[in-house]
């Protein structure tokens, strides 16, 4: 769905890559719809050009747009071609799942999670609002929140989605006076002042600096730009799973028998820099089974 530079792309690339690197000739294709959403329905019916061109043995398909505006276009139920979705945070009936020729992976944030670690490091946190750039997976993200919030060991203060750095800082100042805590969706793209879009490090960087207090990610690359903590989920253990259910088709499985699955097990992540930065000194159980890296300079 996004483009091919971004860190989650990237991640899901090197899973389908462990698995059929050395088993098929991979082409990936990239709609860039993090960037310019706007042209996702033209990179979809080009999509389907390389499609019919290739004719392959199979098709992994990552991220909710190219569900929307690909696969249900295009390919479900009207090819004989396996088809397996990768990294969807939609329920997967919005798309018609599971179909004759289609399973996989449903993407889950451990936000519950990533907020009991935080207050493991920080005891005193008792609020949290959410910050996420307005979007089909930033709704996803809000549909998550409203149905598990009650469960969380800190109060929602509230769930802002955003296009622009100018409406992300309007909303930091509410949040300063709300929150102890901010969690901080994937923003790549959101606009700066000229309406040029930002990558995911440059927007984390600005709402550190702009919030001056702890935040929370669901990814990898969340903690390594400048958020304290996460409990993160893995683009290569998604990618990994959705090409072994692609495998099992190649190998005569019949896609119906193939359930769909989610993922379930996420990796604790720390940033020292940020740790020491915001004076927290966690007690050593907080650490145990945490993977502790440096900001990035």
């Amino acid at each position: 769905s996004y483009e091919a530079e971004n860190p989650w792309c990237e991640e899901i690339r090197d899973g389908i890559d462990s698995v059929l690197r050395n088993r098929c000739d991979v082409q990936y294709v990239y709609m860039d719809t993090k960037k310019n959403i706007e042209s996702g329905l033209e990179k979809a019916k080009e999509a389907y050009g390389l499609y019919q061109q290739l004719r392959p043995d199979g098709v992994i398909a990552v991220d909710d747009n190219a569900q929307s505006m690909f696969v249900t276009a295009y390919l479900k139920e009207k090819v004989k071609t396996p088809v397996i979705f990768c990294a969807v945070n939609e329920a997967p009936s919005k798309y018609g799942y599971p179909a004759t020729n289609e399973t996989g992976v449903l993407e889950r944030n451990f936000i519950g999670q990533s907020i009991a670690f935080a207050k493991q490091l920080i005891p005193s946190i008792r609020t949290i609002g959410f910050l996420v750039k307005e979007s089909p997976s930033g709704r996803a993200i809000l549909k998550q929140v409203e149905s598990e919030y009650h469960d969380y060991l800190a109060e929602v203060t509230e769930f802002k989605l955003v296009q622009t750095i100018q409406k992300a800082l309007a909303e930091i100042e509410v949040f300063k006076k709300t929150s102890d805590l901010l969690f901080l969706g994937a923003t790549n793209g959101i606009l700066d002042t000229e309406g040029q879009p930002l990558n995911n490090e440059q927007v984390t960087q600005i709402v550190a600096k702009a919030f001056g207090k702890p935040m929370i990610g669901a990814n990898d690359f969340h903690v390594r730009n400048g958020v304290l903590c996460a409990v993160v989920k893995s683009g290569q253990a998604q990618g990994k799973i959705a090409a072994e259910m692609l495998v099992q088709t190649m190998d005569g499985t019949p896609v119906s028998e193939i359930p769909i699955r989610v993922n379930k097990y996420g990796k604790r992540m720390l940033n020292v820099t940020v740790m020491e930065s915001l004076g927290i000194r966690p007690r050593r159980r907080a650490l145990i089974g945490t993977e502790l890296i440096k900001k990035n300079e």
